[in-house]
């Protein structure tokens, strides 16, 4: 118990200033209740490193490729070309489909983990896969933008969190030592699923129209997540909790979770803008809508190897180290490449960069609510970070409307809007890193 005491007082040596002038015995009662969680975890889960959790790997894994990897799809891009083309703002208004599945998503995660501590997380899956498959179907009879508000963004987006939330809360538990990787594996089906999905929507619009890809994606979908529902299983079965018990908000006490919380709202207000309008922009320089969708799936590719590689570095050399890296990278990519591009080549080479290093922040979103909370409130805190998304997912819309006011060059405004949000994000995971170890080069 004194080493325990002494990890703590450590600890506690490293927060911010003025909380340590203000911090009291109860706040240091938290702080050892949170580290003894994560030692707890630690010594408990590394017998139970992988195993049937690889099979739960899969199962989250086909679930990115449903939720995340078909919210980014190309749709918008041809209903703004091809049926929407005489209403105002069409890029703006079709823009809000994909921001509300993400609101609902994100939103609705509380939810979803009230409804888990409830009802059991099989039960909640299969309800979740009823509505991203009944969304997807009921989208294909879509005439006006308002339908698809209805159905790919709400109906769909509510099915979406029911199974993401689900999932990710069960599958930390079968990982320790290599929590990251497995992780980083689930996070890239997003990335695989943005990468197929684009090709199959624009070949079956092509021959069938966009009411039969919705159907087929429809089927698709629910095909993957029915493999996930069979295959989920906890390592641990969660206690039934009251329902003052299943939210705990004393997680935000925690000043670093807090910084994380701020730092990642603030960098994925750029994720989504090269993936909604780099199609878009593509047609505008004069490129055809297959090399647009290639530029999107070549992204989506990138997305899926680095999120890969995100876990992989994330258990060598830190999980905020990592974070930090990539998204100061896909900062980069969008000020000094992006903006410059004006051919195939220079959009792919962006597509490339920016795919590979701009998904850190979803492959480690529960490695690292768990490294600075601990398993025991992981599940809060990871409900608690996906509902504070809900403002990061607007940044599209935001930009849209910076574009629409101002007189710069068409998409300018796009290409510096990502790249500020991911700049002041790495400022902000850094300022974590520091207050975490002052050593720069130390593992965290």
């Amino acid at each position: 118990m004194t080493n325990e005491r002494t990890i703590t007082l450590d600890h506690s040596e490293k927060t911010f200033t003025d909380l340590e002038a203000i911090s009291n015995e109860s706040k240091l009662s938290y702080s050892q209740e949170t580290t003894d969680h994560r030692e707890e975890s630690s010594s408990t889960e590394d017998e139970h490193d992988g195993g049937y959790g690889w099979f739960i790997v899969l199962g989250a894994f086909l679930v990115q490729v449903t939720s995340f990897g078909t919210i980014t799809s190309v749709m918008q891009d041809y209903y703004e070309q091809h049926y929407f083309s005489q209403v105002s703002n069409a890029a703006l208004n079709l823009s809000f489909v994909g921001t509300l599945s993400m609101v609902c998503l994100n939103g609705i995660s509380p939810l979803a983990q009230i409804l888990v501590s409830t009802f059991g997380i099989r039960i909640v899956m299969i309800i979740g896969t009823l509505f991203i498959a009944l969304g997807l179907e009921m989208a294909s009879f879509a005439t006006q933008i308002w339908h698809l508000y209805l159905t790919q963004g709400i109906v769909f987006g509510i099915g979406a969190a029911f199974i993401y939330v689900s999932i990710m809360g069960v599958a930390p538990q079968w990982f320790s030592r290599r929590r990251g990787l497995a992780l980083g594996i689930i996070a890239s089906g997003s990335g695989i699923g943005g990468l197929a999905i684009p090709f199959i929507m624009t070949a079956v619009n092509q021959q069938l129209g966009p009411a039969w890809s919705y159907r087929i994606l429809g089927f698709v979908c629910l095909f993957c997540d029915v493999v996930a529902c069979l295959t989920i299983r906890e390592r641990v079965p969660l206690p039934r909790k009251r329902l003052s018990q299943m939210i705990n908000f004393s997680v935000m006490k925690d000043a670093r979770f807090v910084l994380f919380v701020v730092a990642s709202n603030i960098g994925l207000f750029g994720y989504f803008i090269p993936y909604f309008f780099l199609p878009s922009y593509a047609t505008y320089i004069g490129l055809s809508e297959t090399e647009g969708s290639a530029l999107v799936a070549v992204s989506a590719a990138g997305n899926f190897v680095g999120r890969i590689i995100c876990g992989f570095l994330a258990d060598r050399i830190g999980k905020i180290n990592t974070n930090l890296i990539f998204t100061f990278i896909s900062s980069l990519s969008c000020l000094l490449i992006w903006t410059f591009a004006g051919s195939y080549g220079s959009l792919m080479a962006f597509s490339v960069v920016f795919g590979l290093t701009s998904g850190s922040f979803f492959a480690l979103i529960s490695p690292l609510t768990a490294y600075l909370l601990g398993m025991e409130l992981f599940p809060s805190g990871l409900s608690l970070l996906l509902l504070s998304n809900v403002i990061a997912v607007f940044g599209s819309n935001i930009a849209s409307a910076v574009e629409s006011s101002v007189s710069s060059a068409p998409f300018f405004s796009y290409k510096m809007f990502a790249g500020v949000a991911y700049l002041i994000g790495a400022i902000l995971l850094l300022i974590l890193k520091l207050n975490l170890n002052r050593n720069l080069f130390a593992k965290v």
